[in-house]
């Protein structure tokens, strides 16, 4: 009785575990051209700008030869304030 008694409980845990990553799967949408992260402008100015943060920088080469340091300190700046993307796109 113990035993079947565990086993119920594990599946319903199982279950439970399934059933909120089926929730997040479902939640995060489809990655179209309506979540742009980044935009890139090389001429006739050049900047990069991220979408999320509103960090931009004039240092094209650096972004493209794999400089993001300056991208993923905004955005790990961004979490720890607690601020959401639409948060950060209207402090502009």
């Amino acid at each position: 009785a113990m035993a079947a008694l565990k086993s119920r409980l594990y599946q319903m845990e199982l279950d439970k575990r399934n059933a909120s990553i089926q929730e997040a799967h479902e939640a995060k949408g489809e990655a179209g051209w309506g979540n742009q992260i980044r935009s890139y402008v090389l001429q006739p100015y050049q900047m990069v700008k991220d979408l999320r943060t509103n960090y931009e920088t004039s240092d094209t080469q650096g972004v493209l030869d794999g400089d993001l340091d300056g991208f993923m300190a905004a955005t790990l700046a961004m979490d720890v304030s607690g601020k959401s993307r639409a948060e950060a796109r209207t402090d502009d």
